[in-house]
C-alpha cells in the first residue's frame, strides 16, 4: 500500500523486497541494488522491477509524499461556526426488553432514567436536523435505543411526520431501525421494509455464546425468540439493506465461527465487532488477546474468499473497503462526524457528540429545542484527526479508520485525540484482510 496516494499493488517477492531500500535511498542506482540483490535474483530481473517502480513513483501511486496535513488544519479552521448535521442517533427509547452484560448504554438507562421519547421532542429533533443541514439535501436518522420499539408508536409518527416535511424543506430522509428484534412482527416488518433504507438487526452468532451475553430481563435467553424473526427479516429485505449486528467478547475469541455461523444461517449482511469495555470486566478484551483475535481475522478472510469463489455471496462490514474512490479526504481524515455532522438526541431532547457519549454530562452540547449552547464541544471534535493523534503518523491504515472512534479514545485514554491500542491493532488487521481478499478476488 502507498499510504497517500491510496494506491495498492500487488507485487513479486524481488518487487517486495525492494520497495523499502529504494524508499530509503531515492537516489540508488541499477549497480547498488544488483550488488545487494544478485545473490538472490538476475541482473535483468533487478533492473527490470527497479525501472518499474521509478515509473510508479513518476505516476504519483508509489512513494508518494504527505499532501494532507495542511489542507485538514485548514479545514478544520475554516469550517462553519456552527456544525451542518447531516445525520442524527434519535433515542426514543432508554429502556431495554434485554439485559445485554456489555451494554455500554447500561441496559439502555445511559447513566439516567428510563424514560421515552414523546412525539413533540422527537419532532424538534427532526425539525432541527432540517434547520441545520444547510443546503444537504439527504438526511440519516437513526431510531435507537435501549429498544426503539418499545417506543414504536413514536417511531411510526416521527416518520410520517419526517415525510410531511420532505418536499418543502427539499430534504430527503434516510431512517434506520437498530433493533434487538424482541419485538419485531409483520407489522413492525412491513413498516420498516416501506419506510426504513436500513435494518440493523442485533445477535451474537452461536446460541451459546448469544445467550450468555443477551438474556432477557427474566435471565432467560433470547436466541430462540429472535432467530426466526431476524431471518425473516432478511429475507424480506432480498438479503440487502440491513445487518446482523453480533459483538464478541473475551468469550467468544473465536468469534470467526460465530461469523460463520451466521452465514450458515443464511444471512449474507454480517457486522460482528469487538467489545468495547473497561479491562476490569470478565468479558472485556485484553491485550493478551490480541494473537488469537488477529489470526481469526485471517482464518475469517481465508473462509470468505472460498465461500465467495464458490459461489455463496457474504458481506463482512468490517472487511468493506473502497480501493477506487470511497469518502472524501476530509472524511478520511476525520472520521464519522461525530460532534459535528452527526449527533445523538436523548428522551429530553439534549444533544450530544454520539450515542457513547450520551449521559456523559461533560459532553452535552446543548438540547434541540435551544441549539447547541456548548460550541466548545463541537470545535474539539472538528479539530480531532488523524494529524491530532500522535499513534497514527505511521500507521499504514489511518486514512481507512480516520483515527479510530473518538469514544473509544476518550474512555480508555481520557481525550478523543488519544488512540485504543487494541482497537488500532484489530483495525490494522481488518485492513490488511479486506485488502488481500479484494487482491484475491481481482481476477474472479
Amino acid at each position: 500500500m502507498d499510504v497517500y496516494s491510496g494506491s495498492i499493488h500487488i507485487v513479486d517477492e524481488l518487487t517486495y523486497e525492494l520497495i523499502p531500500v529504494m524508499e530509503e535511498n531515492r537516489d540508488i542506482s541499477d549497480g547498488e541494488l544488483v550488488e545487494s540483490f544478485g545473490s538472490s535474483y538476475s541482473e535483468s530481473e533487478i533492473k527490470e522491477a527497479a525501472a518499474e517502480l521509478r515509473e510508479l513513483k513518476d505516476k504519483g501511486t508509489l512513494f508518494t509524499e504527505d499532501s494532507y496535513e495542511n489542507y485538514v488544519k485548514d479545514f478544520a479552521e475554516n469550517r462553519h461556526a456552527e456544525p451542518i448535521v447531516k445525520a442524527m442517533c434519535l433515542h426514543v427509547a432508554h429502556d431495554c426488553n434485554l439485559r445485554c452484560k456489555y451494554c455500554f448504554a447500561e441496559e439502555g438507562e445511559y447513566h439516567g432514567r428510563r424514560a421515552l421519547m414523546s412525539f413533540e421532542t422527537g419532532k424538534a429533533a427532526l425539525d432541527y436536523l432540517m434547520d441545520h443541514s444547510g443546503k444537504r439535501v439527504n438526511l440519516e436518522v437513526d431510531f435507537f435505543g435501549g429498544e426503539p420499539l418499545m417506543n414504536f408508536e413514536v417511531v411510526k409518527q416521527l416518520v410520517e411526520y419526517g415525510r410531511s416535511r420532505e418536499k418543502e424543506k427539499n430534504k430527503k430522509f434516510r431512517f434506520t431501525l437498530t433493533t434487538n428484534g424482541m419485538l419485531l412482527n409483520d407489522e413492525v416488518l412491513e413498516f420498516a421494509n416501506r419506510e426504513c433504507s436500513n435494518l440493523v438487526l442485533s445477535i451474537d452468532g452461536r446460541q451459546e455464546i448469544h445467550d450468555r451475553m443477551r438474556p432477557t430481563a427474566n435471565g432467560k435467553g433470547s436466541y430462540e425468540v429472535i432467530l426466526p424473526k431476524l431471518k425473516k427479516a432478511a429475507e424480506s429485505r432480498n438479503q440487502t439493506n440491513y445487518y446482523v449486528r453480533g459483538t464478541y467478547t473475551h468469550y467468544n475469541t473465536d468469534f470467526a465461527k460465530d461469523v460463520l455461523h451466521l452465514h450458515d444461517l443464511g444471512f449474507e449482511q454480517i457486522s460482528v465487532e469487538p467489545v468495547v469495555a473497561p479491562t476490569s470486566e470478565d468479558y472485556a478484551l485484553q491485550e493478551s488477546d490480541l494473537p488469537v483475535l488477529l489470526e481469526q481475522y485471517d482464518i475469517l478472510a481465508q473462509e470468505i474468499i472460498k465461500r465467495l469463489k464458490a459461489g455463496k455471496f457474504i458481506n463482512f462490514f468490517h472487511f468493506m473497503i473502497e480501493l477506487e474512490g470511497g469518502p472524501c479526504v476530509a472524511k478520511r481524515l476525520s472520521g464519522c462526524g461525530s460532534g459535528g455532522e452527526y449527533l445523538a438526541v436523548t428522551p429530553w431532547g439534549d444533544i450530544y457528540p454520539c450515542h457513547q457519549f450520551v449521559g456523559e454530562e461533560d459532553f452535552l452540547m446543548g438540547n434541540v429545542f435551544e441549539g447547541i449552547k456548548n460550541t466548545e464541544i463541537a470545535d474539539s471534535f472538528a479539530r480531532c484527526n488523524v494529524y491530532t493523534k500522535p499513534e497514527c503518523a505511521d500507521c499504514f491504515a489511518k486514512f481507512y479508520c480516520s483515527g479510530g472512534c473518538a469514544a473509544n479514545s476518550y474512555h480508555f485514554t481520557g481525550s478523543i485525540n488519544g488512540n485504543y491500542t487494541i482497537g488500532c491493532e484489530l483495525e490494522r488487521k481488518r485492513v490488511e484482510c479486506a485488502i488481500m481478499i479484494k487482491a484475491a478476488m481481482a481476477d474472479e
